[in-house]
Parts: C-alpha cells; structure tokens; sequence
C-alpha cells in the first residue's frame, strides 16, 4: 500500500475518530437526561407529567424523522454561531450531536422501560425519593441495556460523519469522496471502507463485552462479580 494513501488514512481517521468521539460524550450527557424523562413523566412515572411527556415525545420524533443531510443544511445558521464556521470537523460535531440526541433519547427510554417495576415500587415504598429511585436503582438496573444501545449510537455516529465527511465536514467521507469517487482512486475507496468496518466492528465488540460484564444474569457478568 503506497505510504502517501496510509499518511492520508491515517489523518481520515484520526479526524473520524475526533468527531465521532466528541459527538458521543455531548449526546449521552443530552440524551441520558432526555430519556430519563421520557419514562418518569409518562402515565404511572415517579413524575407523571402527560403534557410535558408528549411534548417531549413529538420533538424526539421530529428530529429522528429529518434526514442528516438535511439537517446539517438546515442548522447551517446554528452551527456557524457555536463554532465559527461551517466547514471542518469541528464544525461538522454540531450537526452530528443535534441528529443523534434523539436517537439516544429513544435508545435510554426503552433500556429504562426494562427495567422490573417492582424494584421501583419496592425503593418507593421503602421512603426512597425520585433522585434516589432514579439514580440508585432505575439507572444501574438498566446500565447492560444503555451500555449496548450506547454502542449502537456510537455506530450511528460513525456512519453520520462518514456522510458529514462528504460535505465538508472531513475524515474518512471526505477522504472516499474527493480522493476516491471523484479521482476514480478505488484503493482509496477500498481504505475508507474497510477503516469504517473495523471501527463499527471494534465499538460492537466493546459494547457487547462492557454489557455483558454488567448484566447480572449473564455467566460472564456473574463471574466477574465473584
């Protein structure tokens, strides 16, 4: 493989990763709480708030229903007032954070949903308050779940920048577009490709085995324990 297209890979996905990763820690730290409301304002929730919840329902459905392209169009004026520009990887983390939030909104409400509702009965009628309930049982009952629907967004991310990429955003979609579609290079096409697979491929892994460890009925979280 020439030395020129493993330099030029190697700055693709160093940026992917950047974008990716900074993108990652913004929407859990806004969809961990989104999600969390979503379950406790609903109908029978330790804060039963239908107005609210609906609300907040609609506008994750909103913005999981407009594609990225579009959106990263659309939030032009938004991303040039938070990072000075709209081209670049920086610039490209705005679109990227404001696509996914919903998406892990959706992904920590249905995780808490899994959770028994006996526990939560049981830590209510032991005195305990919503922040307890909250923090001491409905998230690190639920945390297998988040784990795994955390690796999955972080898949969506991925995939989000390679398309971020090919509109100015750079990394590995900038790379595949103007190095390799437009000047017909198909080992630089291949590159992108197979990088991209290894990352999903690397971040499934990760997330599956971290899961795995915390799940409390699974032999190799019992052991781990033991």
């Amino acid at each position: 493989m020439p030395s020129e297209l493993v330099a030029s890979l190697w700055i693709a996905t160093v940026e992917t990763l950047y974008m990716a990763s900074v993108s990652a820690i913004l929407v859990v730290l806004a969809g961990l709480p989104l999600g969390v409301l979503l379950v406790i304002t609903d109908r029978g929730g330790l804060w039963e708030r239908p107005l609210v919840n609906r609300s907040l329902g609609t506008l994750v459905n909103v913005g999981r229903s407009v594609p990225f392209i579009i959106l990263m169009v659309a939030i032009v004026p938004l991303t040039r007032l938070l990072v000075g520009t709209t081209i670049g990887t920086t610039a490209a983390i705005v679109p990227l954070v404001v696509a996914a939030i919903p998406f892990m909104g959706r992904v920590v409400e249905q995780s808490l949903r899994e959770v028994d509702p006996g526990l939560l009965e049981a830590a209510v009628a032991m005195g305990s308050t919503h922040r307890q309930v909250i923090l001491r049982v409905l998230l690190p009952e639920a945390l297998p779940s988040l784990v795994r629907g955390t690796a999955l967004m972080v898949i969506s991310v991925l995939g989000y920048s390679a398309m971020a990429g090919a509109v100015g955003g750079g990394g590995l979609g900038d790379l595949a577009v103007k190095y390799g579609y437009m000047r017909f290079r198909t080992d630089v096409m291949l590159g992108c490709l197979v990088v991209l697979l290894v990352l999903v491929q690397g971040v499934q892994l990760l997330g599956d085995r971290l899961a795995s460890r915390l799940d409390r009925t699974s032999p190799r979280g019992a052991g781990a324990r033991d």
